[in-house]
């Protein structure tokens, strides 16, 4: 990658301009709700590519674009909670699941440790 293609890549920093850049047309709806998404989507892909142009900014211009437009197109046909990019989406969709044991085990009849806190003593009056 040439020096002037990653420094104004450098200089991107919102989804939108990334898609400005390489001229994606969007809907502000879609990018409004999945910003982040597309762009860890984007990432993903790029990361995956084993083909990366090399030496040839504007091969380099148009893989990434591509890669882009199918990050963005990800969620205009789905949604981050379908998609799954970040972890809270890929466990358990979303949900922590805690078993009665579990929360029975917490119990200081059931064994578990009983809660400390210090009270704070009340203030003297002058």
């Amino acid at each position: 990658m040439s020096d002037s293609f990653a420094a104004k890549l450098r200089q991107l920093s919102a989804a939108e301009d990334f898609l400005d850049f390489f001229g994606v047309a969007y809907e502000k709806r879609v990018v409004n709700v999945s910003r982040l998404h597309i762009l860890k989507r984007f990432y993903q892909y790029i990361r995956q590519e084993p083909h990366l142009p090399e030496n040839n900014e504007q091969a380099l211009y148009q893989c990434y674009r591509n890669l882009l437009i199918r990050a963005y197109e990800d969620f205009v046909k789905s949604t981050p909670a379908q998609e799954k990019v970040f972890k809270v989406f890929q466990e358990a969709e979303g949900h922590q699941h805690v078993t009665l044991q579990n929360l029975k085990s917490t119990l200081p009849s059931q064994g578990g440790a009983a809660p400390s806190f210090t009270v704070p003593a009340a203030p003297r009056a002058a």
